[in-house]
């Protein structure tokens, strides 16, 4: 018989152990029914604690948003969008290159400063950077006839991307005594430096000249060189030296990526000034964008915090994760309207003011609309659409998951009803069998009860009979029986 309960006292060196047993022995099938229904609880109980999480993530899905939410994320989007309209205005890279100019000019002079240099004019400070910290690749095209000209090898060059890889090129050239290029046919070309004079002796200079001289030398072409100083081409930005060095790819390198970056760099001077000089004007349009963000969430956290306090009336009892503005519907519901009124607006002013500049002309309005549309905030706006509708593809596929897990609970506890019903009718097939044995022990006893009635009976006539005898040869006997019957 197995044991149900096992306890076990101990006091001083005395123990007493108690061992509980069933009142009945279970059977090979009621243990494998038991078995059965304890897996099945299991899975009830795991698929449980899914529809638990999944119902928390449909709640976190789903919009909540009412006509304050709503009305507050239109009013943000006109707000925002008529700062735009009033402060921001068009796109104007003259603009952001008289600013990016100016800011690299800055950064080249005090750089120079910083190694050394004690004049005031920019082209000396290039001329310094440039005779103090020389790479060996710099010049090393020129005679090769691969494609490679003076208005692109800072393109070409692999050492003059302000990159990862132009820095690792920068490295291996130290190590190789190579240098390495990509003509505008997309041509990967090693050219081998003879002039060794910037090449480290030892490891420790080698990746002293591959960093220190990489950096110090990119900065003083920033600005052009020293005869062009501040009007000269300079190096790539990081933007288009990674798109040059995706060329590098085969397959990539026979699309013509190359030629269109060579002519992005050489024909249009789009260097790192010009990339910080869009980075600069996109860095204005964000501002608008950037306020609608805050001042949605920010309504949002402050909201949702008064609505705890009231419900909880506690400070320590407020459920935070429920007030904070992110990964929620919700607020993404509420940062889609607000982007898209923003976006509307700046829409209508971009046509407005184009139609009144261009007087109407197609080319002249489609060229003004274009400089007047806000690209972060459309960006922004497309954005909260893709998120907005991605949690609703989310939503769906849980609330599936969600049905398909209550399904599965029915069957699991459609199946322990049947085990359960297969145990009660082994238990009464075990009842059965237990009261016919229990007729059986009654039959038994009955018949040994009534033959000792009669045997009894016959005992006390035969006393009867003998009552004479014993009172002659043994009266005492009578006496003691008489005490035994009265006193028992």
């Amino acid at each position: 018989m197995e044991t149900v309960l096992s306890l076990k006292n101990k006091k001083d060196d005395f123990e007493v152990i108690y061992d509980v047993l069933p009142s009945v022995e279970l059977d090979d099938r009621q243990r494998e029914i038991m078995k059965k229904v304890q897996q099945v609880d299991e899975r009830i109980s795991s698929n449980q604690k899914k529809i638990d999480e999944i119902n928390s993530d449909i709640d976190r899905l789903t919009n909540n948003a009412d006509g304050l939410d709503y009305t507050v994320a239109v009013g943000s989007g006109v707000l925002t969008g008529i700062i735009d309209s009033l402060w921001v205005g068009e796109f104007s890279m003259e603009r952001g290159k008289a600013w990016s100019n100016k800011k690299v000019n800055e950064f080249v002079m005090k750089i120079a400063k910083s190694q050394g240099y004690d004049g005031e004019r920019l082209d000396g400070a290039i001329r310094h950077l440039e005779d103090n910290f020389k790479i060996p690749s710099d010049n090393v095209w020129k005679g090769e006839g691969v494609g490679i000209s003076a208005k692109s090898h800072h393109l070409d060059d692999l050492a003059h991307h302000p990159t990862p890889l132009g820095l690792l090129c920068s490295i291996l050239t130290q190590f190789t005594e190579t240098g390495y290029f990509q003509n505008k046919d997309g041509d990967f070309i090693p050219i081998e430096i003879v002039d060794g004079k910037w090449i480290g002796k030892d490891v420790p200079s080698k990746l002293f000249a591959g960093t220190i001289n990489w950096f110090f030398h990119l900065v003083s072409d920033m600005s052009g060189s020293n005869k062009t100083a501040g009007v000269g081409m300079g190096i790539p930005g990081p933007v288009v030296s990674m798109l040059k060095e995706l060329s590098l790819i085969p397959g990539l390198n026979q699309t013509g990526l190359a030629k269109k970056m060579k002519e992005v760099f050489v024909d249009y001077k789009f260097d790192l000034r010009s990339e910080l000089a869009v980075a600069h004007e996109l860095g204005r349009q964000a501002f608008p964008v950037l306020l609608n963000e805050v001042l949605v969430r920010v309504f949002y956290f402050v909201r949702r915090v008064i609505v705890e306090l009231k419900e909880k009336k506690s400070l320590k009892k407020v459920e935070w994760k429920k007030t904070l503005p992110w990964r929620n519907r919700t607020i993404t519901r509420m940062l889609t309207i607000a982007t898209g009124t923003f976006t509307a607006i700046d829409l209508a002013d971009a046509a407005i003011r184009s139609v009144v500049k261009s007087g109407g002309a197609a080319p002249a309005f489609l060229t003004n609309f274009v400089l007047r549309v806000n690209f972060v905030g459309f960006g922004r706006f497309a954005i909260a659409i893709g998120s907005d509708v991605g949690m609703e593809c989310k939503r769906n596929k849980q609330k599936k998951e969600r049905m398909r897990l209550i399904g599965e609970q029915l069957h699991l506890t459609n199946t322990k009803v049947y085990y359960k019903q297969a145990e009660m009718w082994i238990a009464a097939e075990s009842a059965h069998t237990t009261i016919e044995e229990a007729y059986s022990m009654i039959e038994e006893t009955t018949a040994f009860f009534v033959e000792s009635m009669e045997e009894i009976n016959a005992n006390v006539k035969n006393i009867g009979r003998y009552r004479g005898g014993i009172k002659e040869n043994n009266s005492g006997l009578l006496e003691e029986m008489e005490d035994i019957l009265d006193w028992g």
